[in-house]
C-alpha cells in the first residue's frame, strides 16, 4: 500500500496549484473510514497539519490557509486532493499526503511547493 502524491512544483505569489494523493493498493473498506491528510514541511520547521478531511466529508484547515486551501476526496477513486490558491511565499513547504485510521497512519512521499515573491 503506499500514498502517491502527485503535483506542486513552482508558482508565483498569488498564483494556485493543485496536489493530488492516490492510495495505492488501499482497499476501499480501509480508505472509506480513514481520516485523509496534508501536511507540509518547511526548511528549518517542524511538520504541521495543513488540512485533514474525515470519511464524512468533515474538514479542518490550519488557520493560515483557511480561505485559500481546498481539501476534497474521492472515494471511488481513493483520492485525496489538495486546490491551493492565493499562495504566498509562506506556503513553500515539502507537502505530505497522509492517511489515518485508528492506530495506523501511512505517509506518502512528499512533493516540494515553491511560491516566489
Amino acid at each position: 500500500v503506499q500514498l502517491q502524491a502527485s503535483g506542486g512544483g513552482l508558482v508565483q505569489a498569488g498564483g494556485s496549484l493543485g496536489l493530488s494523493c492516490r492510495a495505492s493498493g488501499m482497499i476501499t473498506s480501509v480508505f472509506n473510514p480513514s481520516d485523509m491528510g496534508w501536511y507540509r514541511q518547511a526548511p528549518g520547521k517542524q511538520r504541521e497539519l495543513v488540512a485533514v478531511i474525515g470519511p464524512g466529508g468533515i474538514t479542518n484547515y490550519l488557520d493560515s490557509v483557511k480561505g485559500r486551501f481546498t481539501i476534497s476526496r474521492d472515494n471511488a477513486r481513493k483520492t485525496v486532493s489538495l486546490q491551493m490558491n492565493s499562495l504566498q511565499p509562506d506556503d513553500t513547504a515539502v507537502y505530505y499526503c497522509n492517511s489515518k485510521r485508528g492506530l495506523s497512519t501511512l505517509w506518502g512521499q512528499g512533493t516540494q511547493v515553491t511560491v516566489s515573491s
